[in-house]
């Protein structure tokens, strides 16, 4: 894969948030523990993935965000909708690295598609000239993912994918209306948290993680649906929620508390994957100004 030639008045954008969005998920992966999920020392619910998988991942998706940059930069002077289509074979190349990499396993698909957005959308604002900021950046995402989930949601009849699945079965649109919404449940619930904790003289991992749960008792996460149903969302949400309502919970409590409620959701089969990509984009868009 080649370097892309960057005009230099367009560089440090590009190379910033194409390189927050390798980092985020790198602090995804490394954040421990995570209820459910792979970390540093768990696989959490998963038997097929583990952390060197992970980063092996990382390394092969990486490249491609400096390309979802472009992508949006070349389209910015067309109506957002159709940046959409011009990422797309982007995405699909991106997605095939991560395949190579992993062997075939879905390590970061939700990823891809709501960092590379966030890239493109970035693309698209310096075009303009504008200022990269988080209110900018959702914004933007939204006007390019407008329609996203009646065309590949509603207007289904017949479900090919899971996702589509659980849509027609329960309304749940998933990491597309999580995209079209400008990442309204990042915005309303995960980035106040962590706000929150970084006020209270909390560290950033800590912090991090107090995100994470604002998200998981939120979030109407579709890879727990797709796991335990309904009812292990529920299980989810109210468990993050009553964690979060431990104001006191720091420190050797909080891992030790996520450490309890890793050990149940593992037994349980859950995996709130949906919830640790928008920890992504929330530590993504918390390095630009509101």
């Amino acid at each position: 894969m080649t370097t892309l030639a960057l005009c230099p008045e367009r560089a440090e954008p590009a190379q910033r948030i194409a390189g927050l969005a390798a980092e985020a998920m790198y602090r995804e992966v490394t954040l421990t523990p995570k209820p459910g999920l792979v970390d540093r020392v768990s696989n959490g619910a998963h038997r097929d993935m583990d952390i060197r998988l992970f980063m092996a991942s990382i390394r092969a998706i990486s490249p491609w965000f400096a390309h979802f940059y472009a992508q949006g930069e070349a389209s910015a002077g067309l109506p957002a909708p159709q940046t959409l289509w011009a990422i797309r074979p982007v995405g699909l190349a991106c997605e095939q690295a991560m395949f190579d990499a992993t062997g075939g396993i879905n390590t970061h698909k939700g990823a891809i598609f709501s960092l590379g957005l966030l890239c493109a959308a970035a693309g698209r604002l310096a075009n303009r000239t504008q200022r990269l900021t988080r209110q900018r950046l959702c914004r933007e995402t939204s006007a390019i993912c407008a329609g996203l989930v009646e065309r590949e949601l509603r207007s289904r009849t017949v479900a090919k994918t899971k996702g589509e699945q659980i849509f027609l079965t329960s309304g749940l649109s998933g990491a597309r209306g999580e995209a079209e919404s400008g990442f309204a449940t990042v915005r309303r619930f995960g980035l106040p948290q962590w706000e929150s904790a970084l006020r209270q003289g909390l560290s950033q991992q800590e912090a991090l993680l107090k995100m994470l749960l604002a998200l998981m008792a939120t979030n109407p996460d579709t890879n727990v649906v797709s796991r335990s149903g309904l009812k292990g969302l529920g299980y989810v949400q109210r468990y993050a929620r009553r964690m979060l309502n431990c104001p006191s919970l720091s420190g050797e409590k909080l891992a030790l508390a996520l450490s309890n409620m890793d050990r149940a959701l593992t037994r349980k089969n859950i995996s709130p994957g949906g919830s640790a990509d928008l920890l992504a984009v929330g530590w993504l868009l918390a390095h630009y100004p509101a």
